[in-house]
């Protein structure tokens, strides 16, 4: 799973941050964006092995953000993640198309547990 890339859509400093270091340390490399309106171009630029997706992300939002990956012929596979504080988080996940979710606040060990599976389960498609 090592030398795998994992493209962040978040627009808390902080949360990027903090997941960026836990990622990288597990041996991710990573990409972050506080934005999602421009998540094809942003995803042809990095070529991703997996999404974190931010629910409340400025412009279009994390839903629309995944739903216009997943009617992307050739990125529809890039499995997303979608984190939210929302207590309603596997709804939205399910509406956005998502591959996964993981509620905030989260810990290191789901995070990376998270991104793991998700990764795998792409991988064995």
């Amino acid at each position: 799973m090592k030398n795998k890339t994992i493209l962040i859509f978040d627009d808390d400093v902080n949360i990027l941050e903090v997941c960026t270091i836990i990622l990288v340390d597990a041996g991710y490399e990573v990409k972050i964006s506080e934005t999602s309106h421009d998540i094809i171009e942003k995803v042809t630029e990095t070529r991703p092995d997996a999404i974190l997706m931010d629910n409340w992300i400025p412009e279009i939002g994390g839903i629309e953000a995944t739903r216009l990956l997943k009617q992307h012929d050739e990125y529809k596979k890039i499995p997303v993640v979608y984190i939210s504080a929302n207590n309603d988080i596997h709804l939205l996940a399910d509406k956005a198309g998502a591959d996964a979710y993981l509620p905030k606040p989260f810990d290191i060990v789901d995070l990376e547990n998270t991104v793991a599976r998700v990764l795998a389960e792409a991988e064995a498609q």
